[in-house]
C-alpha cells in the first residue's frame, strides 16, 4: 500500500513543475494573449457598469430568477435584443499578481494532493512508471483541463479558448504524471 505521506515529494515537486510550466505557457509562449478582445465601446461600457456600482462578483445578462420568468415577453425581448452573457467583475485596482500567483500555487498543491490520493488508492508500491503515468496523467488532465469545456458549453467561453486551456491542462497533467511516475515508491 502507498501512503500519502510517502508521496509528499511528488506532490510538492509536481506542483512546482506545473507552476513553472504554466509560467512558460503564459509568459514566454504567450499563445493566450489573444484570448480576450477589446469591446469596441469599452469606455462607455465601463462608465455604465461604474454607474451601477456593482460589487465584485459574477453576473448574467439578462438576469432571470427562474425558467418561468424567461417565458415573459419582456424577458424574451431582452434575449433577442442582447447582449447575452456572463460578466465577472473583480475588485477595482491594479491586479495583484503576487496574490493571484500564490493562490494558483496553492490550487496546484491541492490538485496534486488529490491526484496523489487517487493514485495511492489505485496503484501499488512498485508500480511501473507507465502505470503510474497513465493513472496520474488522466486524473491530472481531468483536474486541470476538462472543466474548460463546461465553461464553453454553459457560459459562452469561446471554444478556441477552451481548447487552448484544455491543452494547458493536458500539459499540466503530463508534467504531474511524469513526476509521480519518476518518484513513485518502489
Amino acid at each position: 500500500m502507498v501512503t500519502l505521506g510517502s508521496l509528499w515529494l511528488p506532490i510538492v515537486l509536481s506542483a512546482v513543475l506545473v507552476f513553472i510550466a504554466s509560467s512558460i505557457l503564459h509568459m514566454v509562449l504567450k499563445y493566450h494573449n489573444k484570448d480576450y478582445t477589446r469591446l469596441p465601446n469599452e469606455d462607455a461600457v465601463r462608465a455604465a457598469i461604474r454607474a451601477g456600482n456593482p460589487p465584485p462578483g459574477q453576473y448574467i445578462l439578462p438576469y432571470c430568477t427562474d425558467r418561468k420568468e424567461m417565458e415573459k415577453p419582456e424577458v424574451k425581448q431582452k434575449y433577442i435584443e442582447g447582449p447575452v452573457g456572463v460578466l465577472n467583475l473583480l475588485q477595482p485596482g491594479l491586479p495583484k499578481m503576487g496574490k493571484n500567483l500564490s493562490q494558483w500555487f496553492v490550487f496546484i498543491l491541492v490538485v496534486s494532493f488529490f491526484i496523489a490520493y487517487i493514485a495511492a488508492h489505485s496503484l501499488p508500491a512498485g508500480a511501473r512508471y507507465l502505470e503510474v503515468f497513465r493513472v496520474v496523467g488522466a486524473t491530472g488532465f481531468l483536474a486541470y483541463g476538462a472543466g474548460q469545456f463546461t465553461a464553453a458549453i454553459w457560459t459562452g467561453k469561446p471554444w478556441q479558448v477552451a481548447w487552448k486551456e484544455a491543452f494547458d491542462g493536458l500539459i499540466y497533467g503530463l508534467v504531474t504524471a511524469g513526476t509521480f511516475g519518476w518518484l513513485w515508491p518502489r
